[in-house]
């Protein structure tokens, strides 16, 4: 497929993507992490905050939030607060914010364990990771197709790598983690599709130091 051809793809799946799920996605996630986040939070750091969206609409539930983003590449048009960094090491002091924030982003790391401890070093209080399960039959291939659809149009970085709910248990409890609370039923879709996008591929997990 040429240059020119493959654009046009990507930017009709991007359009598609946009007005079907992204919004939606955002919606529900926003409300899962208002839930989850202690009411006292005051300072969060957002690793991997895209265009700011999630961001955006969570201040907007919390205008006092001291709220910050990280990014690979920052995005010239991201709607909130965001800083570059490597992709390995957090340019912050050790519990330098409340909490730390991952969505969906743990599994595009080269070393997710490595940013995990990151994390931990930097959260005063705590971390929250939303990010995907391989426990179901064909998981890893339909994540797989999903994380292409919702990142490819963007040059977002792709291992395909999924962790079972095994391995992220020993992932955290390695990080210096434990979990705290844990929601599986996040509504990212519409009712009619839920059974094969979301469940048993996602959650989101509350984790406090061990």
């Amino acid at each position: 497929m040429s240059e020119r051809p493959r654009s046009v793809v990507l930017r009709a799946i991007e359009r598609v993507h946009g007005s079907a799920v992204f919004s939606r996605r955002v919606r529900a996630l926003v409300a899962a992490i208002d839930e989850l986040l202690p009411a006292d939070c005051g300072s969060l750091l957002d690793v991997g905050c895209g265009d700011g969206s999630i961001g955006a609409a969570l201040l907007a539930r919390r205008p006092t939030l001291r709220y910050e983003g990280a990014e690979l590449r920052p995005r010239p048009e991201c709607k909130v607060p965001v800083l570059a960094f490597d992709g390995r090491s957090l340019p912050h002091a050790d519990g330098a914010v409340d909490h730390v924030l991952f969505v969906d982003v743990l599994h595009h790391a080269v070393d997710p364990l490595a940013l995990l401890r990151e994390a931990r070093r930097v959260a005063r209080r705590g971390v929250v990771v939303k990010d995907h399960l391989c426990d179901r039959k064909l998981a890893r291939q339909l994540l797989a197709a999903m994380d292409w659809v919702g990142n490819r149009p963007h040059g977002v970085p792709m291992t395909y790598e999924y962790w079972s709910s095994e391995r992220w248990a020993r992932a955290y409890a390695e990080a210096g983690l434990r979990p705290e609370r844990r929601v599986s039923e996040l509504a990212l879709y519409a009712a009619p599709l839920r059974p094969i996008f979301e469940r048993g591929l996602h959650h989101l997990t509350l984790l406090e130091p061990a």
